[in-house]
């Protein structure tokens, strides 16, 4: 089967930014609405990013431990297309900041050393049974701050069967995108540090060399052929 694996560039904070993730052909855009992240963007700032974004790309904003009032009132901002809830809510709790405002969400699972397959299939029942608004799970390493750490997890976790529906994250570059596509298999990917040149900051460079390595890995996974680069690096 081909599949085109989507990518979403997460944590945009300015204008070239974001049209540089629209140039290189990135799916999905993140706006972190988290006020502790060195990514956070207001809603209002937000909402002028999101008007330069075309049509058919989704816009994604990430959310940890907001309360209803709060993902209400920054959707009437800024009206991401979607919804990422990264801290410690609960499946019903996701389900009811969803239905809010009426937009499909996706569940961050921070993965940790312990876990198993059977806990990521366990959980993925749990927000689907929860609410008709869940649209995945996005995997991404467990650290004790919230938010992406930059840091590979143990892929091999991952059930085969699971892989083909989830977003995986979590240390991801230029260097290992071959590796993740090959060995994972997954939906999509999301990157934020990987292609930076500071928090926050872009770097269109690295937003085009990881978009065209996660295209050439779809190309040699449809082919047959063995990826020319890394294929992964070290899990832990």
């Amino acid at each position: 089967m081909n599949q085109r694996t989507r990518i979403k560039i997460c944590g945009l904070t300015r204008t070239e930014d974001v049209q540089a993730a629209v140039d290189a052909g990135a799916d999905a855009l993140g706006f972190v609405f988290y006020g502790a992240s060195p990514r956070h963007v207001a809603p209002e700032a937000a909402a002028r990013l999101i008007a330069r974004v075309p049509p058919f790309i989704a816009t994604v904003g990430l959310f940890v431990n907001a309360s209803v009032s709060e993902v209400v009132d920054t959707v009437a901002q800024a009206p991401v297309s979607l919804l990422q809830f990264h801290g410690d809510e609960t499946p019903q709790q996701c389900a009811a900041l969803a239905e809010a405002v009426n937009r499909p969400f996706i569940r961050a699972f921070r993965v940790k050393p312990e876990t198993t397959a059977a806990d990521l299939l366990q959980y993925e029942s749990e927000c689907r049974a929860a609410s008709g608004l869940f649209a995945g799970l996005l995997l991404d390493t467990y650290v004790d701050a919230y938010g992406g750490a930059g840091k590979v997890f143990d892929w091999s976790v991952i059930p085969k069967e699971f892989a083909p529906r989830v977003v995986l994250s979590g240390g991801l570059s230029v260097q290992n995108a071959a590796g993740a596509i090959a060995r994972v298999c997954p939906f999509a990917v999301d990157i934020s540090s990987g292609v930076e040149q500071a928090k926050g900051i872009k770097d269109a460079g690295k937003i085009r060399d990881f978009i065209a390595a996660v295209r050439q890995a779809d190309s040699t996974r449809q082919t047959g052929a063995r990826p020319s680069g890394p294929i992964e690096e070290k899990t832990r």
